[in-house]
């Protein structure tokens, strides 16, 4: 019988595993490399089209939805502590299908979303060369990021944490900023709170508005699985892994929603954007209030902001097809480790996705982002919707081993359910957004083609 993920091979046949050696703070920020990125930077341009002022209201309520994946994911990652955990849930508490599905469309998406965020960093880049081709800016951008990936993981780990220190520093900055302008502390004329109500009021488009803002602004909490695929990594996962999902959530939560709180009061939303993506709001609020030299900085750090998730979507693709290798439903090859402890091989795979943005960027540079991100994002909240699913078997099966765990899902199983159906729904709402229209399709071809090649590979493993 051929090996499973589920199933590790006798010792005397174990290749080289990855090693562990990812601190908490580690953990934590390669997470939040992933969370912060395009979805505030860029995608806020779009949410607060959608929704106006009311995008606050929609970044709570996703809060509530991350904090509670978040819990499960913590839960079942203690218990099992692996490279690329999220197929290993579906696969062990839902059925094989499932697992090989996650794993595979995870890995899949994520390639996607590297394109994206690389085109993300190329249309920041363009603010200062307008003239620049932007596949130029996503091609050696995508060099970049190979070379920090191959790396030694703590060499990558190391260069993951300052990035994230960085960004997460200068969204600190922006909101002490925004509050001294607002409050009247700074040398200017207090702007105050009218923008909040003025331009047709705190919700210009109705509920309606702040439900289809949650279509991107879902996006924003992408990422904190991530502490569950680098689990395999990680130094003493039974605490680590708990405490950094704690510490994720809060810093996450606060930095959100005071930023787009001093968004929407510094900056009129009617004049974030159109609904399309041709630069960070935030850029364009410190141009508007005309601090000098901020827009620039606060430029270089989305620039910073896209580079960091990309750099960590490409790691967290590649731990994925390495786990799809280690278990036998992907080449051999792309299991093999580096004297490094670097998967090369999968690297290379995994950025097929950079190679596919410069293609679109040379193409249809007015497009390629939402249709990559899109895609991306979508899969993802599908993916969320059957770790959460996995989860309602595992509390069920798991018993004292998950009773242990220092963070626990609370107000279970209608915490789980609730979860569910928002994810659902907010799916089906992508129907409804412009530039997200086909994101769904794209995800269910993508779904039924992975299915396919699960009842071929399950043909040979002997899977029924």
């Amino acid at each position: 019988m051929s090996s499973s993920p589920c199933q590790p091979r006798e010792a005397s046949q174990n290749p080289p595993e990855l090693q562990r050696r990812l601190r908490e703070r580690h953990l934590v920020m390669i997470a939040i490399g992933d969370a912060i990125g395009v979805g505030l930077f860029l995608g806020s341009s779009v949410t607060l089209n959608l929704a106006g002022p009311g995008v606050i209201l929609a970044y709570a309520l996703c809060a509530v939805v991350g904090l509670i994946l978040a819990s499960a994911v913590a839960e079942m990652s203690v218990v099992h502590p692996v490279a690329g955990s999220l197929g290993l849930f579906a696969e062990r508490y839902i059925n094989p299908w499932a697992g090989f599905t996650v794993r595979v469309t995870y890995g899949l998406l994520q390639i996607v979303a590297v394109g994206a965020e690389i085109t993300a960093a190329a249309i920041y880049f363009q603010y200062w060369f307008p003239q620049t081709p932007q596949w130029l800016w996503v091609a050696a951008l995508s060099l970049g990021i190979m070379a920090v990936n191959a790396a030694p993981i703590k060499g990558f780990g190391e260069v993951e944490y300052w990035f994230s220190l960085l960004k997460t520093a200068a969204i600190v900055i922006f909101i002490a900023v925004g509050i001294a302008l607002i409050t009247g502390l700074s040398p200017r004329p207090a702007i105050g709170y009218a923008n909040l109500t003025a331009h047709g009021g705190f919700l210009p488009h109705g509920w309606s508005g702040v439900w289809l803002s949650l279509t991107l602004v879902l996006a924003s909490y992408l990422g904190i699985e991530a502490i569950a695929i680098s689990a395999g990594e990680a130094e003493r996962p039974e605490t680590t892994i708990p405490r950094a999902m704690r510490r994720l959530i809060l810093l996450l939560t606060l930095l959100y929603l005071s930023a787009i709180c001093i968004m929407a009061t510094i900056f009129p939303w009617n004049q974030a954007g159109d609904g399309t993506v041709a630069g960070s709001p935030f850029v364009r609020a410190f141009t508007a209030v005309r601090v000098p030299y901020a827009a620039s900085v606060m430029n270089l750090v989305v620039i910073v902001a896209a580079v960091s998730g990309a750099n960590t979507l490409l790691y967290l693709s590649t731990r994925m097809l390495f786990s799809l290798a280690r278990g036998d439903y992907a080449p051999a090859a792309l299991g093999k480790l580096s004297a490094r402890g670097v998967p090369y091989r999968a690297l290379l795979v995994a950025s097929a996705g950079m190679f596919i943005a410069i293609l679109l960027s040379a193409w249809v540079p007015q497009e390629v982002f939402l249709f990559m991100y899109g895609a991306a994002v979508t899969g993802m909240y599908l993916i969320w919707a059957v770790v959460l699913a996995a989860h309602l078997r595992f509390r069920r099966s798991a018993g004292s081993r998950s009773a242990s765990v220092k963070m626990r899902l609370r107000l279970f199983p209608a915490s789980n359910l609730f979860a569910i159906a928002i994810l659902l729904g907010v799916v089906a709402s992508t129907f409804y957004v412009r530039g997200l229209r086909y994101s769904l399709p794209i995800v269910l071809a993508v779904v039924i083609m992975v299915s396919l090649s699960y009842a071929a590979i399950g043909r040979k493993h002997g899977v029924k």
